[in-house]
């Protein structure tokens, strides 16, 4: 026997059920609450709202936010150490935490770590992608460094720093120090 190829649509939302969503929604996955407000937004746009009160999707943001289920500033701060350990600057790190909603407080913190991070996160990228001091060979065509540049800026890294990564020829000992007086 086959099935029959419609499918019931789910129920629209009361107050218990855009909770329960919510709730559901924070145990699955690190969220902010502007990312949290959109999903639950784009719930009521697709199932509707049956609910004796209009829907309170800022309520309910940050009913969980005060129990701790949703932290933004949290979020920044491992959205930080993840881009920065896979080589990703500031601007980059800026960038995710404005798509995702951050306010300057609470991306503070974050902020502040990636710039402390910057030579260290900016070695990574280059050595992953073997620019610099990481290539096979110092390239001698002026578009293949500008090209390593351009590449080092698009991830986010200071157009000094990565300047000074680009020149350096391959298989040059790196002097993090020498490259910290670049930042400043």
């Amino acid at each position: 026997m086959a099935h029959s190829a419609r499918r019931r649509s789910p129920a629209p939302l009361d107050e218990q059920r855009l909770g329960e969503l919510a709730l559901r929604y924070v145990g699955r996955f690190a969220t902010t609450r502007a990312k949290l407000r959109s999903y639950l937004q784009r719930k009521l746009r697709e199932r509707g709202w049956e609910g004796a009160r209009p829907p309170d999707v800022e309520a309910v943001a940050e009913r969980l936010a005060g129990l701790g289920y949703v932290d933004d500033s949290g979020y920044a701060l491992a959205k930080a150490r993840a881009l920065s350990g896979r080589g990703y600057g500031k601007r980059r790190l800026g960038e995710a935490l404005r798509a995702a909603g951050i306010g300057e407080a609470d991306g503070a913190a974050a902020l502040a770590l990636a710039e402390a991070e910057a030579v260290s996160a900016a070695l990574r990228f280059a050595e992953r992608r073997r620019l610099g001091p990481f290539a096979a060979g110092t390239p001698n065509d002026p578009a293949e460094r500008q090209k390593a540049l351009a590449a080092m800026v698009r991830a986010g890294h200071d157009m000094a720093l990565a300047r000074a990564i680009v020149r350096m020829a391959a298989g040059q000992e790196v002097d993090r120090e020498e490259l910290r007086l670049v930042l400043q």
